[in-house]
C-alpha cells in the first residue's frame, strides 16, 4: 500500500483544482443563500469528463479505481464547495453502480451515455419515513399489471429529487411475510421522474441548501416492467453492493471539508491580532487547530486503506465504516473549531465557516448513522453481541 498519491491522482486533483478554480466559496454562498441547484458547475464537472470516473472504459467511462473517484470528491469539497458540490455528482459518478452491473444492455445504452454527459441527472430513493435505517421495512410496493409495474409509496430525504430525470428507485416486488428471508422481494426500478402520479415536496434543511433533499409520492405511478434493473427480487443484494464504496467516498469528501475549515480559521489565526498579539501565538488556538489537523490526517488514511482495499478485492466493511466515523467526526470538529477560532466572525456569512459547519453536521447522520457504524464494528468487529 502506497501512502502517497499515484502519479495519476496527482495528475486528478491538480485538474480538479483548476477547475475548482471557477467556483469559489461566493459561488457556494450564493447557490445555498438561493437555495439553487449548481448547474453551471454540473455542466463544467460534465464536460471535463469527470462524470464518467468510475463507469468501465467499456461503456465510455474512464474506469477508475475508487481510490481514484475519492481523490475526485475530496478536491470538490476541499475546494470549499464541500457537501454541496460533492453531492451535486456523488450520485451520478458511483451510485450508478447497479445499472452498470446488473441492467440489461438496451437500458444501460438508455441511461449511460446521457449520465456521462451530463444531460441526464438520477437520484436513488431507499428511505422511507417509517422504515428509516431498516431498509427491509420499506413498504413501496410495485405491483405487477401485465406489462407494467404500479408503484405506490412514500420515500423521504431524496437527494436531488427536484434536478433529476429519473430515480433509482427501491421497491418491494414482494410482501415481507411472503419472504424467506426480510432482505429478499425488493427490487431496483428505473422510475422517469415525469411520470403521471409523482409529487416531490423539498424539505427545508440546516445545510447543504443547494441540493434539495425531497420527499417524493408515488401515487399508482405506472413504470414498464422492462425498466427494472437486474432480476426481480435482487434489489437489496445489489444495494449492499455499493455500501461499502459510498462510506469511503463520503470519508474523503468528509476530511475535504475539514481541511477547508481548518484552512480558514489558519488563516484567520496568522492574521487576526489581539491584545497586541497574533492569535495564533496562543496555545490555546494552537492546540485545537493542530488537534484537529492530526484527526483529518487520520480519518483520511483509514479512508485510503478501506479504498486500496476495495480496488484490491479485499473485504473492507470495518475499514469503510471506521473511515466513514473517523472522517465525520474529524469534519464536524475541524468546523467547529474554525468558527470558534473566528469567533463572531464565524458565524457572519461572509467568511463561509458557518456553511462548513452546518454542513459538515449532516455525515454525522447520513448516510449512515454514526451510533449504527458502532454498533456494527461491536458486533462484526468485536464479535459483541448485537444490540438491535
Amino acid at each position: 500500500m502506497m501512502f502517497r498519491d499515484t502519479e495519476d491522482q496527482v495528475a486528478i486533483r491538480n485538474t480538479v483544482r483548476m477547475l475548482m478554480k471557477q467556483f469559489p466559496d461566493e459561488y457556494w454562498m450564493e447557490k445555498d443563500s438561493k437555495e439553487e441547484f449548481p448547474e453551471e458547475f454540473y455542466s463544467a464537472f460534465a464536460e471535463a469528463g469527470f462524470l464518467g470516473a468510475s463507469v468501465p472504459e467499456e461503456f465510455d467511462g474512464s474506469g477508475l479505481p475508487l481510490a481514484d473517484v475519492a481523490a475526485i470528491l475530496q478536491e470538490i469539497s476541499e475546494s470549499g464547495a464541500g457537501m454541496a458540490g460533492a453531492s451535486a455528482v456523488h450520485m451520478s459518478m458511483f451510485g450508478i453502480q447497479a445499472i452498470i452491473k446488473h441492467a440489461d444492455s438496451r437500458l444501460r445504452g438508455e441511461i449511460l451515455p446521457r449520465i456521462l454527459n451530463g444531460s441526464l441527472q438520477i437520484c436513488f430513493g431507499v428511505t422511507e419515513p417509517d422504515a428509516g435505517t431498516d431498509t427491509t421495512r420499506i413498504t413501496t410496493f410495485a405491483r405487477r399489471d401485465g406489462e407494467d409495474y404500479i408503484i405506490r409509496g412514500n420515500k423521504v430525504w431524496i437527494s436531488k429529487a427536484l434536478d433529476a430525470d429519473e430515480c433509482l428507485l427501491l421497491v418491494r416486488t414482494a410482501k415481507i411475510e411472503d419472504c424467506a428471508r426480510p432482505t429478499d422481494g425488493m427490487s431496483l426500478i428505473l422510475v422517469p421522474m415525469k411520470s403521471a402520479g409523482i409529487a416531490v415536496s423539498p424539505i427545508p434543511m440546516l445545510g447543504r441548501r443547494s441540493i434539495a433533499a425531497c420527499e417524493v409520492v408515488f401515487e399508482d405511478v405506472r413504470v414498464p416492467a422492462n425498466r427494472i434493473v437486474g432480476e426481480e427480487g435482487k434489489g437489496f443484494r445489489y444495494l449492499l453492493e455499493s455500501l461499502n464504496a459510498e462510506r469511503i467516498l463520503v470519508a474523503a469528501e468528509a476530511v475535504g471539508l475539514g481541511r477547508a475549515a481548518l484552512a480558514k480559521a489558519v488563516r484567520y489565526a496568522n492574521e487576526r491580532q489581539v491584545f497586541g498579539r497574533i492569535i495564533g501565538q496562543n496555545q490555546g488556538v494552537q492546540f485545537p487547530l493542530a488537534d484537529s489537523y492530526a484527526r483529518l490526517e487520520a480519518a483520511d488514511l483509514a479512508a485510503r486503506k478501506a479504498a486500496w482495499l476495495y480496488d484490491a478485492g479485499e473485504s473492507c466493511g470495518a475499514e469503510a465504516n471506521t473511515a466513514k466515523y473517523l472522517a465525520s467526526e474529524a469534519a464536524f470538529e475541524a468546523a467547529d473549531r474554525a468558527m470558534q477560532t473566528l469567533g463572531g466572525f464565524g458565524y457572519a456569512n461572509e467568511y463561509h465557516v458557518e456553511r462548513y459547519f452546518r454542513e459538515a453536521r449532516l455525515w454525522r447522520v447520513a448516510p449512515v448513522a454514526q451510533n449504527l457504524i458502532l454498533s456494527f464494528i461491536a458486533e462484526r468487529v468485536l464479535g459483541l453481541p448485537r444490540s438491535f
